[in-house]
């Protein structure tokens, strides 16, 4: 009953936009004092950037000092999170972190619930690997699944950054009830990279606003901000609606907490409206699995 109750009131989601240095302690320390305030402006449930401890090391092949940043998720920089999310009583989205799991190393989300307790992890799915983008050097691909998370608060699904741009991802989370899409990030412009495609901005927006039309469900990338390297990083960190519709965006370069208020009855009002889970037509869509390459090119 308590969920079903919280469902039909405003859940305050705060977005931590930020920038990172070479110190896994100092990226730390700023993200939990953020999620401190982030608390006091009354969010229920705060969520960090990708690789949120760490400088974007995949922009470099194969970076040994890269180990340096990995982590196991038994560790006091995780058991920190969880006191910092059971301390000031919100839902914790801890961006992502480079996870060292046996001999694999994964570049892997978390969700902490308000009580401190770790509900589970998401390991990032869809790999990149273009220039200044490396990622296939370091991570291996997820192996846990699309996970939804159970919250004090509602149903939260994660993916991270690259995962954006595949719609089978959003899908999958949003037939698992969730209620909301955090997408952990780190995208930017490539110093000496022409963005001959268009706009990268627009395009990084517009799929995601497509994937919160597509499954009525709300969407939230959260961004990194600053120059590391050759990269720039454009904030523009966001949250919306169930329709698409913007709530709240944040800058392209300035740290700041992106504040929005969601009611996650919405999603279902939507779904009811439009029809298009109802409408669907699994039956048809086997082609959606089957592996293209001798049809398409690479």
């Amino acid at each position: 009953m308590l969920l079903a109750y919280m469902k039909n009131k405003d859940v305050r989601i705060a977005l931590v936009q930020m920038s990172m240095t070479a110190s896994m302690d100092a990226n730390l320390r700023k993200a939990i004092l953020q999620i401190e305030l982030a608390a006091k402006r009354g969010a229920q449930i705060v969520a960090l950037p990708e690789l949120f401890l760490s400088p974007y090391f995949p922009q470099e092949r194969k970076k040994r000092a890269s180990d340096a940043y990995l982590i196991k998720i038994a560790s006091e920089p995780i058991e920190q999170l969880c006191e910092a999310a059971r301390d000031n009583h919100v839902v914790l989205v801890a961006g992502s972190v480079y996870e060292k799991s046996g001999q694999k190393k994964y570049n892997t989300a978390l969700v902490i619930d308000s009580n401190g307790q770790l509900l589970g992890t998401y390991r990032k799915m869809h790999i990149p690997h273009d220039p200044s983008f490396y990622e296939l050097d370091y991570f291996e691909p997820g192996n846990l699944g699309y996970c939804v998370f159970q919250t004090s608060v509602g149903k939260i699904g994660v993916l991270i950054c690259y995962d954006q741009w595949f719609p089978e991802a959003a899908r999958s989370a949003a037939l698992k009830g969730a209620d909301i899409i955090f997408y952990p990030t780190a995208i930017g412009h490539v110093e000496g990279v022409e963005e001959v495609e268009g706009d990268w901005i627009d395009a990084w927006m517009t799929v995601q606003r497509g994937h919160a039309i597509s499954n009525n469900v709300y969407v939230a990338p959260i961004n990194r901000v600053g120059r590391e390297g050759k990269m720039i990083f454009f904030g523009n960190s966001f949250v919306c609606g169930p329709f698409g519709t913007m709530l709240a965006r944040g800058s392209e370069h300035g740290e700041e907490l992106v504040l929005a208020d969601c009611n996650f009855a919405e999603n279902r009002n939507a779904r009811d409206g439009w029809r298009f889970f109802a409408s669907r037509r699994p039956e048809t869509y086997k082609g959606v699995t089957e592996r293209l390459q001798k049809r398409i090119k690479k």
